[in-house]
């Protein structure tokens, strides 16, 4: 590679690096509602963390080029003290290291408390890119762009830290009812306005100890108070376990665009796995009258299906179809099973909810017959 090449490449990196740095902090507002003319949060999440990843493999070489590109490696990679606007950059690279590469599977899987700690260093990298790359520019519209780019990241960062948590919704706890093995559905009581959201969203949960986590919303619309189903996956959530009544939390959302939200008339085939039934036990207990859905409700058996009970119940009354595939017994869900369970899953619109392997069975198979509107969430984004 010639000297010119790599200079042109070295400061595209630069510019594609420090723009996808800005784009992703804007992503981070969260604001409530604002997800869904993006496509929901799980979208913007997932556009979120590629990003990241992108800016993080660019930053890695765009000194690299041009440290090819001057013919100086010594003196590009480690410049006079004087050069501040340098230093800044290779700060910058430094603080993002810190963030992002423990993100990367590479290391395993981050420590959430840790991962969330280390996140408050973005926007240090942030600003620090932009004291490297403002005075290097030398277009007063490039200036310009950046410093503009700039304000919209540090505006969602300021957002984030300092005006989200006073909007927080005030809620108790009433009951706390054991769903299953592991598995408990929290109902909390609004200790002033109430939560507004639609079948399949879900809220960002902030207990005592101050640490907030998402959870889908398992009530109806219209119930009045606001029910979570809770699994043991950690030390936070198995904290929820045993919450006492009357303990005051926060609640913040509603986010995402999983379900279309009230019943809209068309046949639905509705496909759910461990705890990912939560959105459709909320939208089952939102039906309000006969309705053409189907419901295969994916558990290893039948000791580990979450609220059985109440949705054979409203299986019962409301028309709902219920299908519990039980893996122990019946294998992995498989074309020939769906088109058994469901023979017209191909003209529904299909939404799965569960765990990575269960998605990428569920689409497999409904591929094969022949299904294309097909909604999928994992949430393991959050």
């Amino acid at each position: 590679m010639n000297a010119a090449t790599a200079a042109w490449l070295g400061h595209g990196a630069g510019v594609a690096a420090l723009a996808a740095m800005l784009a992703a902090g804007a992503l981070a507002a969260r604001v409530p509602g604002g997800d869904l003319r993006l496509g929901g949060l799980a979208r913007i999440w997932k556009v979120h963390h590629l990003l990241g990843a992108f800016s993080f493999l660019l930053v890695m070489a765009h000194p690299l080029l041009l440290a090819q590109a001057s013919g100086a490696a010594y003196a590009t990679l480690f410049p006079p003290l004087e050069a501040r606007a340098v230093w800044a950059g290779w700060l910058a690279w430094a603080a993002m290291t810190a963030f992002l590469a423990p993100t990367f599977h590479f290391f395993g899987k981050p420590d959430y408390r840790r991962w969330k700690s280390l996140h408050a260093l973005s926007g240090i990298a942030a600003l620090l890119a932009l004291a490297h790359a403002v005075p290097l520019s030398r277009a007063t519209a490039a200036r310009a762009l950046w410093l503009a780019g700039g304000a919209a990241a540090m505006a969602a960062l300021a957002y984030r830290k300092f005006v989200a948590p006073s909007r927080r919704l005030r809620y108790a706890v009433r009951e706390v009812r054991l769903g299953g093995r592991g598995v408990v559905e929290l109902t909390l009581k609004p200790e002033g306005e109430a939560l507004k959201y639609r079948s399949g969203q879900f809220l960002y949960l902030t207990p005592p100890d101050g640490e907030e986590h998402p959870f889908s919303i398992s009530s109806a619309p219209d119930e009045e108070n606001l029910r979570l189903m809770i699994k043991d996956l950690g030390d936070a959530t198995h904290a929820l376990q045993t919450i006492e009544k009357g303990t005051a939390v926060a609640v913040e959302g509603p986010y995402g665009a999983f379900l279309p939200g009230g019943e809209t008339g068309r046949a639905e085939l509705w496909i759910a796995g461990g705890v990912g039934l939560a959105p459709f036990l909320g939208a089952a207990r939102a039906l309000q009258g006969r309705s053409d859905v189907v419901l295969i409700y994916c558990v290893q058996d039948r000791t580990r299906a979450h609220f059985i009970a109440e949705l054979e119940t409203i299986a019962q009354a409301k028309g709902m179809r219920l299908k519990l595939h039980e893996f122990a017994r019946a294998g992995a869900l498989t074309r020939a099973y769906l088109r058994e369970a469901c023979p017209d899953a191909a003209g529904r619109e299909v939404f799965v909810c569960g765990p990575p392997p269960l998605i990428d069975a569920a689409r497999k198979a409904l591929k094969a017959l022949g299904a294309r509107r097909i909604q999928a969430e994992d949430f393991t984004w959050l």
